[in-house]
């Protein structure tokens, strides 16, 4: 009976915790996409696409280490498990809502969009500064 109680208790803290960081994945990409299209309002250099590509690699690092704060505030995973998750969300929503709502009524495609090597340094990055910050998260507040 106590077995099957823990187990239990494991199982829904599991899933409250993957819930969880599927909904900071989400958070993530909001403020990513929001950083990248806010940075057509502002054009800076002449190419709009590599200044929007750059305000995505800064404005990706304080969004990641956000996600990633709040989810450690109260939760446990490995930092890898995390940072995959996170990817794993925005890679889905590129898919699913800015590539058909942002890009391609833009004039780009799914190929462009997903055959720039810009998206997979980005996908790189953002993976790595979750896996980094989570575990400095872990180590600080380590019961």
């Amino acid at each position: 009976m106590t077995i099957d109680l823990c187990h239990n208790l494991k199982t829904k803290i599991m899933i409250t915790n993957r819930l969880f960081s599927i909904a900071l994945g989400v958070l993530v990409w909001a403020l990513g996409v929001s950083f990248y299209l806010l940075s057509f309002n502002f054009p800076l250099i002449d190419n709009i696409e590599l200044q929007s590509n750059i305000v995505l690699v800064l404005a990706i690092i304080p969004s990641a280490c956000l996600g990633t704060y709040l989810f450690y505030l109260k939760r446990r995973m490995k930092p890898s498990a995390l940072a995959l998750t996170f990817v794993l969300m925005a890679t889905l929503l590129d898919i699913l809502i800015t590539v058909p709502v942002f890009i391609i009524p833009a004039g780009g495609s799914y190929s462009e969009f997903f055959g720039d090597p810009m998206f997979y340094i980005i996908v790189v990055e953002f993976y790595y500064i979750v896996q980094y910050f989570g575990t400095y998260m872990l180590k600080k507040v380590a019961p």
